[in-house]
């Protein structure tokens, strides 16, 4: 396995304090295991990829119930500080929930010659799984990291996590927890030398 490590929508507008939204409650618990995935992914030499909402001010998006937020060129568009991005590590701005639309993010895995994608972060149920879902569209073998997503309510990531655990593209798609990937990469490193 040469996988890369997808953070998705960890910016700051999705962490304002006067938003007080569900998913900032859900999300801040996340984020310790976060920087633990990177930091150690980072130590196995994994890439990492910060996937971020960056839209428009007249975005098509706004034109439902959601409010503008994340805009292009913002600071909220940011990822969030409580993250540690480092030197090396990849932005990648997205205009819409899955981070293979429209981006680069293809070429970027294929010159990176990654074959897996292991995805945490916002939201669970949707921009997570979206972008778990297209990297199988896009022939990369993908993981969602339970441990490392959350959704606007835990029932949702929940219910998210086991209607996807038994998927009938398994092994293809896989559902672990942080220290399950980080196990099997490690694993593998080994069995290598």
């Amino acid at each position: 396995m040469k996988p890369a490590i997808i953070i998705v929508d960890m910016v700051k507008d999705n962490f304002r304090e006067e938003a007080q939204s569900p998913i900032t409650r859900e999300a801040q618990p996340i984020i310790p295991r976060i920087n633990y995935l990177l930091q150690r992914g980072r130590t196995l030499g994994i890439p990492i990829i910060f996937a971020c909402d960056s839209f428009l001010i007249d975005d098509f998006i706004f034109k439902g119930k959601m409010k503008p937020h994340s805009l292009r060129g913002t600071e909220g568009s940011e990822v969030t500080d409580q993250l540690e991005v480092q030197k090396g590590d990849i932005i990648l701005p997205k205009r819409r929930f899955s981070a293979f639309f429209k981006t680069d993010l293809d070429q970027t895995l294929r010159t990176l010659q990654i074959d897996t994608v292991a995805v945490g972060g916002i939201s669970t149920n949707v921009c997570v799984l979206m972008t778990a879902m297209d990297a199988l569209c896009h022939d990369f073998k993908s993981i969602l990291i339970e441990d490392c997503c959350a959704a606007h309510k835990r029932e949702v990531h929940e219910t998210t996590v086991e209607n996807n655990r038994k998927f009938a593209l398994y092994p293809l798609f896989r559902i672990m927890t942080s220290e399950e990937f980080l196990k099997e990469v490690e694993m593998g490193k080994e069995e290598r030398r």
